[in-house]
């Protein structure tokens, strides 16, 4: 039989002639936003193997409905009748008798596309209906009451399941003795079975686009397995360089949103199995220059390799972890951040899975607790910040960072509330619970009070007088004045304001690193009114954050001298590039993240459509140079694991909002009353007179 297509995809036949059950066509897919039939989708797929037909509004076409047309049906018809569970209203729009050009179902008045056929048109009347069973599809059958044709096919859902049953109904009994007479040699109505099941996906969840489907594909193609199970992903899977160098490792804190994007996908075996096997690799044996650091060390990326079996057969080979604690990175430097990241996934695994038992394993809480105690360990400082190297986190090239960068700062605070929630009561874990949260008062003030700055602060500063001596100076850190640079006067907006990036003795970097105020404001580090401010700010400067690509990793970048000295004239640093003032598109999901925290989903909608102009057509790049994003960085790897996770995390947060309080906190209190304490308390009332001997 030939078969052919319309303009807007129906697959019809000529008239009067058998359709078999056991052929596929291809149907229209539905808009829900219009409900009219749009969009051709030429797939074949089985779905009944009796039954089941969709006719024409002028009954000139018949075609199989696929999977995809009857979920697009039911869709349509939830939204637009109470209830489906009797089946009348969907079996009406489908196998209705209709005349010429009528509307495809009274019960949907909205619904009135009518669809152009090739067949002709000198064979149907008003009265004229479809009848089909399990043999095939008949036209040209007249019944005196076309509404009870309507009975053909009954609908029955089945909503925990998460499945349709179509019904054929026996046709002799609708149809009268006659038709069951004249056709009982060619149908046994008897062998027809009640119900055939077709299983639909999650009716509610949002239809992929391209772009997220090649984005899952190659995010899943990042996947690295260990003995068999998936363990995480590669940082990058870019075909056009030869020397992976350490691209092919996975990263702890790339794998972050990647472990996010997993969890929000209900794929949570690989985030498991990541956070018991990092936690292993915590207690090997790390030696640089025959000296050892601390022992609750995260590293900061590990790979598998391929190595032939001690002892046994020379060809016989096993899977081992080899981790990187700094001992290979470029600069040699510990990754503070690791250890902070880790706890913060723990959290986010139990409260996206329900799995907290994973959390109160004793070996999961002894490696959380050397991650505390080796955060919490004291020194030297005067103040409750970290004290840190140069390239200890995500910009892990010499930036002039070192001392307490605002992104150690803020993923610190967030890991010590994480802790805190997840840390059992026990024996050994008071003395912990006690410092995290005396810590956590003595941080947040610290934060909000000396690293904040808007136009306000600026003035403030601008007035400092300096070489105070007393426990009640204003400028306490010895502030010059002089270093309030030119271009933040006038590029400060009047409303808005955000965290310096690093505050030492003489010494404020009011360069705006990116993570640190988007976690300040995720972890609630930032006041409500700081949070709102931060992005009041990027709001007011878009084309400074986002530009042609979201989002700048730090902003302004260092220039001319600046540069030579604070980099060592790095070649990969150099102006609006790398860490140096490049844009990196995975800050697009913490960007989400902080938005929907401040409930403005508007300007995270915002961005992410600025991404979706072009990342695909790019190759998914690692970062992108220039001042507003116009090129592809000069040394960015391609199809880069975590720009393909972060646009899917902030892809999918954006349609489940709710899910973002896995990574969020509240302002706490309690914190807030312990740090008026502080702030009340005099330090000249806590001295005493030495006493000699």
């Amino acid at each position: 039989m030939n078969y052919s297509t319309t303009a807007l995809g129906w697959a019809v036949a000529p008239s009067c002639q058998v359709i078999p059950s056991t052929c596929t066509f291809s149907v229209l897919r539905y808009s829900l936003r219009r409900q009219n039939v749009i969009e051709a989708d030429l797939r074949s797929h089985r779905v009944f193997r009796n039954g089941g037909c969709l006719i024409t509004s002028d009954l000139r076409c018949c075609a199989h409905f696929d999977e995809e047309a009857m979920l697009a049906i039911h869709r349509l018809a939830r939204g637009r009748t109470k209830s489906l569970s009797s089946g009348g209203n969907l079996s009406n729009m489908l196998l209705r008798g209709l005349c010429r050009k009528q509307r495809i179902c009274t019960s949907f008045p909205r619904f009135c596309h009518q669809p152009k056929s090739v067949c002709s048109q000198d064979n149907y009347q008003k009265d004229d209906v479809i009848n089909a069973d399990s043999s095939g599809i008949y036209a040209g059958s007249k019944v005196s009451e076309p509404e009870k044709t309507s009975k053909l096919f009954s609908v029955v859902e089945n909503y925990s399941a998460g499945r349709i049953y179509v019904q054929s109904n026996p046709l002799p009994s609708l149809l009268g003795e006659d038709y069951k007479s004249q056709n009982a040699s060619r149908h046994s109505f008897s062998s027809l079975p009640d119900c055939t099941p077709l299983d639909l996906p999650d009716l509610d969840a949002p239809v992929e686009s391209p772009i997220e489907r090649e984005a899952w594909d190659l995010l899943r193609r990042s996947v690295v397995s260990y003995c068999g199970s998936p363990l995480g992903t590669v940082a990058a899977n870019d075909p056009t360089e030869p020397c992976s160098l350490n691209y092919d490792q996975v990263f702890l804190r790339d794998f972050i949103p990647s472990a996010i994007a997993f969890l929000l996908k209900g794929e949570s075996e690989i985030v498991r199995n990541f956070i018991l096997h990092t936690l292993q690799l915590q207690s090997w044996e790390k030696t640089v220059d025959c000296y050892s650091p601390g022992q609750g060390l995260m590293p900061a990326s590990f790979k598998v390799r391929i190595v032939p079996l001690e002892g046994g057969d020379t060809n016989a080979t096993e899977e081992i972890l080899d981790p990187d604690f700094g001992e290979s990175a470029i600069g040699r430097v510990a990754p503070v951040d690791s250890g902070l990241w880790w706890i913060i996934l723990l959290r986010a695994y139990g409260k996206c899975t329900g799995d907290f038992a994973l959390q109160e394993r004793v070996d999961v809480q002894t490696g959380m607790k050397l991650i505390l105690k080796l955060c919490l360990a004291d020194g030297f400082d005067m103040f409750p910040t970290l004290l840190v190297t140069d390239a200890s986190c995500m910009i892990d090239r010499r930036m002039g960072i070192h001392g307490h960068p605002l992104e150690i700062q803020a993923l610190f605070y967030s890991a010590l509330r994480c802790a805190r929630e997840m840390m059992k009561p026990e024996d050994g874990a008071q003395d912990i619970i006690r410092a995290i949260n005396s810590r956590l008062s003595a941080l947040s003030f610290h934060i909000r009070e000396y690293y904040w700055v808007d136009l306000r602060k600026l003035n403030e500063i601008y007035r400092y007088k300096t070489e105070e001596y007393s426990c009640d100076a204003v400028n306490k850190f010895n502030i010059y004045p002089d270093q309030v640079s030119p271009w933040l006067v006038e590029w400060m907006p009047e409303q808005g304001g955000y965290f310096i990036g690093n505050l030492q003795p003489a010494h404020m970097d009011f360069r705006f690193f990116s993570l640190g105020n988007l976690w300040s404001i995720a972890g609630s580090l930032a006041t409500p009114e700081q949070a709102a401010a931060i992005l009041d700010l990027i709001e007011a400067r878009w084309n400074d954050f986002v530009g042609n690509m979201p989002f700048k990793i730090c902003f302004p970048a260092l220039e001319y001298e600046e540069w030579r000295i604070i980099t060592g004239s790095d070649p990969k640093n150099t102006s609006w590039s790398y860490h140096n003032g490049g844009s990196w598109p995975t800050l697009v999901w913490q960007f989400t993240v902080a938005c929907i925290k401040m409930k403005r989903i508007d300007l995270a909608t915002k961005c992410l459509d600025v991404i979706e102009k072009r990342i695909s057509k790019d190759r998914w790049p690692e970062y992108y140079d220039t001042r507003t994003a116009r090129f592809i960085g000069k040394q960015a790897r391609l199809y880069q694991t975590w720009s393909v996770a972060g646009y899917l995390v902030a892809k999918t947060l954006l349609a489940n909002p709710e899910a973002a309080n896995m990574l969020t906190f509240e302002e706490d209190m309690a914190l807030l009353a312990a740090c008026s304490c502080c702030v009340d308390a005099s330090p000249s009332k806590k001295r005493c007179r030495k006493t000699l001997l």
